[in-house]
């Protein structure tokens, strides 16, 4: 194209180019890194060493734990240099690397999120049969077509994205580098690219939610059928927030995902990507472990073994 330099790297993008808003962008992002290692590693550590624990419920968390660790760590690290140095270079490869990796933790996520709620209905709903639905083969075959499917997930629209010539600018409107702020900088048809990010996420993520959705309708219907008030509260308690959260990171990533890439990029665009890619990992531990009795409970026996 003429009056045009084809792009070999890409500039990721600050909040704000205030120096001190930097710096408090940058201990927010890094306290909230450094809480979500904590307090999933608390969980990885507290599923494995407590027999008590082993269950596919708690298999399910464990795993659900180490890919929050792995997902948050692919873009906050990176946000938190460049909102505090000058260089926000990020390579060709580098990029290519940082979309299959958020692309295959976030939907890994959702299935797991997903696998979970299928859990909690057996278990609530199907007590009887749980042992032998939720067997540990099928939980292991689940994690496994889990990874897999996220892997093919991540492949198909990294390749689609990077099959694509980028020459109106390298500048990537977003703190980490996300399909939507790559398809405004490309010079190519990108219709075929629209088309499959439409057909993913609406198949994808929207039959996920639904799903989830439909799994916890079914719980309230069992449990408002349950005698105690106790135990319809306890339950209540610990799927209500789940609900919120799985909410928070689908809509959030829809909206990133489905927006028109003629709109212009704005912060809002920014803070709407931090929710998905950050309030997740965040959010996890706090309601399946500071809400959880077996885990506190399981928390003080390792404490005590290891004192």
């Amino acid at each position: 194209m003429p009056n045009s330099t084809t792009v070999t790297e890409f500039l990721l993008m600050r909040l704000s180019d205030v120096w001190e808003l930097r710096v408090l962008h940058a201990m927010l992002f890094l306290m909230m890194y450094l809480a979500t290692l904590l307090g999933n590693l608390l969980i990885v550590t507290v599923t494995t060493l407590a027999q008590s624990l082993h269950t596919p419920m708690y298999f399910f968390l464990r795993n659900l734990s180490v890919l929050d660790m792995c997902y948050i760590s692919v873009t906050v690290p990176k946000a938190c240099v460049i909102f505090l140095l000058d260089n926000r270079v990020i390579s060709m490869v580098g990029c290519a690397a940082q979309i299959f990796l958020v692309i295959l933790f976030a939907s890994a996520e959702l299935l797991f999120l997903t696998i979970m709620a299928r859990d909690r209905y057996v278990a609530i709903c199907q007590p009887l049969q749980y042992p032998v639905i939720m067997n540990p083969r099928a939980c292991v075959q689940m994690t496994l077509a889990t990874v897999f499917s996220g892997l093919i997930y991540a492949g198909v629209h990294t390749g689609t994205a990077f099959r694509l010539s980028f020459c109106h600018s390298n500048v990537v409107h977003q703190f980490f580098c996300d399909v939507p702020s790559l398809l405004k900088l490309s010079c190519s048809d990108i219709l075929s690219n629209e088309i499959v990010i439409f057909v993913s996420v609406v198949v994808i993520a929207g039959g996920c939610f639904i799903f989830i959705i439909m799994s916890y309708i079914r719980i309230f219907s069992a449990v408002l059928k349950l005698p105690t008030r106790g135990e319809r509260g306890k339950v209540f308690s610990t799927c209500v927030p789940h609900i919120l959260v799985v909410t928070v990171f689908v809509v959030s990533g829809i909206t990133v995902y489905l927006k028109p890439t003629s709109n212009s990029p704005t912060t809002q665009d920014m803070v709407i990507s931090a929710f998905y890619s950050i309030a997740p990992p965040l959010l996890n531990p706090i309601i399946y472990s500071l809400r959880n009795k077996q885990i506190i409970e399981a928390v003080r026996t390792v404490m005590s073994r290891m004192l």
